[in-house]
């Protein structure tokens, strides 16, 4: 029985993947469960398994390429199966690949075009040849032939409109083609480098573009003397000693979050279409830097949980996050998320809302500030927070009375160290 393989939306907000690796190459028989290859979604590296049994008897989307979901990019099929009628269908579809399947049809991999040349996974490029001329190339090109020494004048392109590409380069070194010089009126720095998007950074820019503008936003800022929370922190630690994950400022500031959250519910809240969903847990979503962009792990019920199982569990998703390894139900379903530059020396700062989304707490780093206290000045740790608000959902006195309640957690930590 012949089996399509599809890009399938491995994560909830997926429109296109692009295929990493294939892990079964054409003639490796397949049994349904199996792993073919991984896919890269807009927020991890995700695998997608065979839906049937059979050998893999063609793929269509090679490695590095991107596709749509919903197009075909393999078929399984038995050895002696006709598939010319499907791989005319795939190896002819469209660069934007071809419509999702029914419904009643279950995807089992990537819908995908045609495979792309030789890399094709950058467009073109100019480069700087010796001589001050600008030369088409491609980005491995360019940096293939710094490396080796090659001058792109001297290098005929057989690329796409006479670029040059990687074998170019190569073939040009076996052929001992001139080295590159610099004159002295010529410089070797590349003037710009294009760089390919990555699926997530994609989904960023898409997203995003859907918060400041049509949502109405306002933004709140209160500073926190840190003096108890720090005394705190160096309490627990020393408790810790002898065992158990030491917890940090962040940690405690997330315990606090969700605490004040639970507190003033207008603010744990979803703008929706034609309504406002107000929220009884605390799904709290921590924004995490990763090499590709950002994404925000979600603790799951934060409000119920202590301040050292909210550190573990934000470190260990964090971890995952960088390995591209989270699983959609982990970084989906926040009601509110938390955004700490601090250790990056910034003081203050205002987030972007991530939709549906109605709120988030833009937190800065604790600075040794002169302050008046009591007719004196003295220095004391000092924090500075920012929440940007929907105004759709919260209004500033809402938003105001949630900012000092967590900042007065903050100042007296007891309640949130329960």
């Amino acid at each position: 029985m012949v089996t399509k393989v599809y890009m399938e939306a491995l994560s909830p907000t997926m429109e296109e993947g692009q295929l990493v690796q294939w892990l079964r190459s054409e003639g490796d028989e397949v049994s349904r469960g199996d792993i073919l290859a991984e896919i890269e979604t807009d927020k991890a590296t995700m695998e997608l398994v065979a839906r049937g049994d059979g050998v893999l008897r063609k793929v269509f989307l090679a490695a590095g390429g991107t596709t749509d979901v919903g197009a075909v990019i393999g078929v399984i099929a038995a050895a002696d199966e006709d598939i010319g009628a499907i791989e005319g269908v795939a190896g002819g579809a469209p660069a934007g690949g071809v419509p999702a399947p029914a419904a009643s049809t279950p995807p089992s991999a990537v819908v995908a075009s045609p495979p792309p040349p030789a890399e094709a996974e950058a467009p073109p490029s100019i480069g700087v040849a010796s001589d001050g001329r600008r030369v088409k190339a491609s980005p491995v090109a360019r940096r293939l032939a710094g490396e080796v020494g090659v001058d792109l004048a001297s290098v005929a392109g057989s690329g796409p409109g006479g670029r040059v590409v990687k074998r170019d380069v190569e073939a040009a070194k076996a052929a001992g083609v001139p080295s590159r010089s610099v004159s002295a009126w010529t410089t070797d720095e590349i003037e710009y480098e294009d760089i390919p998007t990555s699926q997530m950074r994609k989904a960023i820019a898409k997203r995003l573009v859907t918060s400041i503008g049509p949502v109405p936003t306002f933004y709140l800022t209160v500073e926190v003397d840190m003096s108890r929370i720090i005394e705190a922190r160096k309490s627990i630690n020393a408790m810790l000693e002898r065992g158990g994950t030491k917890v940090s400022i962040n940690d405690i500031v997330l315990k606090a979050v969700a605490a004040s959250l639970r507190l003033h519910p207008n603010c744990n809240a979803q703008w929706q279409d034609g309504f406002v969903r107000r929220f009884n847990v605390v799904h709290l979503g921590v924004a995490v830097a990763i090499e590709d962009g950002l994404i925000t792990p979600v603790i799951k019920n934060a409000h119920a949980k202590g301040i050292g199982h909210i550190g573990a569990e934000v470190r260990e998703l964090a971890g995952r996050a960088r390995e591209k390894k989270l699983m959609p139900d982990e970084y989906t379903g926040a009601t509110f998320s938390v955004s700490n530059l601090g250790m990056f020396g910034i003081q203050e700062f205002t987030a972007i809302i991530n939709p549906p989304e109605a709120g988030i707490l833009a937190v800065g780093g604790v600075e040794q500030v002169p302050v008046a206290i009591d007719g004196e000045v003295v220095v004391r740790p000092r924090m500075r927070v920012t929440m940007s608000c929907d105004h759709r959902v919260i209004d500033g006195a809402q938003g105001s009375r949630f900012l000092q309640t967590l900042k007065g957690m903050l100042e007296e930590p007891t309640a949130i160290l329960l």
